[in-house]
């Protein structure tokens, strides 16, 4: 698997604006899908909006649509999640992720699916 490296962080008040960027470490690879996953303190890893590198398509937590757009540079093997106002609970850490196969729909919601993953970076949104 590879590493990958998400960037774009920070700290924010409620109704701020975050992009988050994702792309790997060292060589590129050929991945099916990437995404987004968020673990807030004391909570489980959850979804939070993934998108299929060759059609294009992109699928949404219930909680952040609307909200978040996630969309990639294919030129630079690199995925985006755009965060738009941010509300405190959406505070959390976020991980990048990808994987080299298939996935539709709910199935691309399953972290499991994900072998490679990223460190994480940390979204700090004050009220």
């Amino acid at each position: 698997q590879v590493q990958l490296v998400e960037s774009g962080g920070g700290s924010v008040q409620a109704g701020g604006s975050l992009r988050l960027s994702c792309a790997p470490s060292g060589r590129s690879f050929k991945t099916y899908a990437m995404a987004w996953f968020r673990q807030a303190p004391g909570k489980e890893r959850a979804f939070v909006a993934a998108i299929t590198w060759s059609g294009g398509s992109t699928y949404y937590a219930d909680s952040v649509k609307g909200q978040f757009t996630i969309s990639r540079d294919n030129a630079k093997n690199t995925v985006y999640l755009q965060m738009s106002s941010l509300k405190p609970e959406d505070t959390a850490v976020y991980y990048c992720a990808a994987t080299q196969y298939y996935c539709s729909g709910s199935g691309c919601y399953d972290p499991l699916w994900y072998g490679s993953w990223g460190q994480g970076t940390q979204v700090i949104v004050s009220s």
